[in-house]
């Protein structure tokens, strides 16, 4: 990335960060934009206010290992799973509260699905073979079964239904369904995560194999997006849907869905040429710009479309391993494998 090598990296001037001490699993914003959360490897959530002076607040939620975080269905607050197999509600003033327990079993998954009318918001977690789906309470509606363990838990954008990844490929479930009957996308090998589009329109998973594959429901076509050194750990859609961005490559590679694409369409590659990897992608929730980090600490903001990159943290706090937008896109948060955590304000940019 020449084009970062003499410019200011905003985490200096711009930025608040602490050493956690232990692997950042996850960022995730409130929906209210009050607050980020770091979950961390040793069972903690830092909460960060960031209405007024920035506060850093350590809550203990796991008796071992966090494993996902999502936003909670409250404008505040989060959810989160565990190996300890605890279903945890985290709120913006710490305190905690469970969800489900479900014993020995690790809770690997979590997502949320928020009603903007405050009707129909929904909580799932996924527990080995199966996604549990609960109301915005925490009263458990019901439970979906999956021919292998759920590897990637996500709701559309209408929260009508979720999708999970497993081995030999997804499921995709109409959460008001009398009768639960998925709709299955079937490709042979391991798939490691999944992403639907903000139309609904087509669903993509990561695979083991260096690989992204595709299924566009309106006509079952098949979507094969290859080439990748490494595994795809991220993906992310552009607020539009135009395009899907991912890891796993010397650079944040974009995939386009318009004109006919991905198939026969080349990717885009941003912010890349210095061989190494990229580790995380996150999409703005309002423009047409991409945050990306790298498995040296590197953190960047492209703008897709131009050559123009703006960079945040400079390579010294090792491989980045969670990355996120704020609601309002005014703020980006990430964290590292070595426990770096940082939150850095973009409004004047």
């Amino acid at each position: 990335m020449s084009d970062t090598e003499t410019a200011r990296f905003l985490l200096e001037s711009r930025g608040t960060s602490r050493d956690l001490g232990a692997f950042v699993v996850a960022a995730r914003f409130s929906r209210d934009n009050s607050c980020v959360a770091f979950a961390l490897g040793d069972g903690t959530l830092h909460i960060v206010r960031i209405t007024g002076p920035a506060t850093w607040q350590s809550v203990p939620v796991h008796d071992g290992a966090t494993l996902a975080l999502a936003q909670d269905a409250a404008p505040t607050g989060f959810i989160s799973g565990g190996d300890d197999g605890a279903f945890h509600r985290i709120a913006a003033d710490g305190t905690v509260t469970g969800i489900a327990s479900f014993g020995m079993k690790w809770v690997e998954q979590v997502a949320c699905f928020s009603d903007p009318k405050g009707r129909g918001s929904l909580l799932a977690c996924s527990v080995g073979k199966n996604v549990h789906l609960f109301d915005a309470a925490g009263q458990k509606l019901k439970e979906l079964p999956h021919p292998s363990t759920v590897t990637g838990l996500v709701f559309d954008a209408k929260g009508k239904r979720v999708g999970a990844s497993h081995y030999n490929g997804a499921s995709l479930w109409f959460v008001g369904a009398r009768a639960d009957s998925p709709r299955k996308l079937e490709w042979k090998g391991s798939h490691t995560g999944i992403a639907i589009h903000p139309d609904g329109d087509a669903v993509v998973t990561a695979m083991q194999e260096n690989a992204l594959h595709g299924w566009r429901l309106s006509d079952n076509q098949h979507m094969r997006m290859s080439g990748y050194p490494s595994k795809s750990a991220a993906l992310s859609f552009t607020h539009t849907g135009r395009w899907l961005a991912s890891s796993g490559a010397d650079s944040m590679v974009l995939w386009p869905f318009f004109g006919g694409g991905p198939m026969g369409k080349a990717p885009m590659e941003l912010a890349g040429g210095d061989g190494v990897l990229c580790t995380q992608v996150a999409c703005h929730p309002q423009e047409e710009l991409v945050a990306g980090g790298f498995a040296d600490g590197l953190v960047v903001v492209a703008a897709i479309g131009s050559s123009r990159i703006l960079p945040l943290a400079p390579p010294e706090h090792g491989p980045v391993s969670a990355l996120a937008w704020s609601p309002d896109g005014s703020r980006i948060a990430f964290g590292t494998e070595q426990g770096f955590a940082a939150l850095i304000d973009l409004s004047a940019h």
